[in-house]
């Protein structure tokens, strides 16, 4: 009689309770891995890692599961679970909570003074921006996420949302000339929607309230305002009033040094044709 393997124990990632319960189900179906891996058409050396939690599942994997243990999507909700644990582990402290927060958001003032702000990123653009000093595995989980915050801006009731860049941060060449191309279009795309207007700080203002760095003010339809500042190592969440308010004075400040929607729009069609 073969020797049933040893438990093993609370699972301690998404992956090893995803191998937990399909060992499970397999040995509840009175199946050795070698006959599970025939009806699948996987083999009996992946199945083990899968149940040991030492590879994690593919969707098409977590779907042939359900499929034939008849579970009602239990696998693929898994799979999900794995794929957004995935994604939250290359995130940078505190970015999970600035996502969460973003999600609520009724309205966003925007500055960025060194590159696109993520949220109006393309993917393109984006990925450029993040390989620098990245693993590849690693730049395309955090480019996804990038992209996927931007389904907010597909909402019914978008927030409306302010955004002012430095005019060295819409000039800056990221990538290829295709890429700069692809993401001054976006930019002009975005500008012409009826929730978000975009503002340009001239080259030749010189000094002026935004050479500190980039931060973004988020309101709430029944929370109070907050501050997310970047930094190189992660985000910090502002909800202090006083300070809230200083970010508030400083973002008027930015603002009255940009120019126009109109003529900001008119430098997006200039940086265009240069391209």
């Amino acid at each position: 009689m073969p020797r049933r393997p040893a438990d093993p124990g609370v699972p301690s990632s998404p992956a090893e309770y995803f191998g937990t319960e399909l060992r499970a189900y397999r040995e509840a179906s009175n199946l050795s891995r070698p006959q599970f891996a025939e009806r699948l058409g996987f083999t009996p050396q992946w199945i083990g890692q899968v149940e040991s939690g030492n590879s994690a599942p593919s969707d098409d994997f977590a779907r042939a599961c359900d499929t034939y243990f008849e579970t009602n999507g239990t696998f693929c909700r898994i799979w999900e679970w794995i794929r957004d644990f995935g994604r939250l582990a290359v995130l940078p402290p505190g970015f999970p909570d600035f996502i969460a927060r973003e999600r609520e958001a009724v309205g966003m003032h925007v500055f960025e003074n060194m590159v696109v702000t993520g949220l109006f990123q393309t993917p393109e653009y984006a990925y450029e921006v993040i390989k620098s000093d990245k693993a590849s595995e690693t730049v395309e989980r955090l480019v996804e996420t990038r992209i996927e915050r931007q389904l907010i801006l597909e909402q019914k009731v978008p927030p409306n949302i302010v955004a002012i860049f430095d005019e060295g941060a819409v000039r800056r060449p990221i990538g290829s000339p295709q890429v700069m191309r692809g993401q001054i279009e976006h930019l002009i795309a975005l500008a012409d929607e009826h929730h978000v207007t975009l503002q340009i700080v001239p080259a030749s203002k010189g000094a002026y309230a935004g050479l500190p760095g980039p931060f973004t003010i988020m309101s709430f339809q029944d929370d109070a305002d907050i501050v997310s500042v970047g930094s190189h190592v992660g985000v910090q969440l502002v909800d202090h009033p006083d300070a809230v308010r200083k970010y508030g004075v400083r973002f008027d400040l930015i603002r009255g040094a940009a120019m126009s929607a109109d003529d900001s729009l008119n430098v997006l069609h200039t940086i265009l044709e240069g391209l």
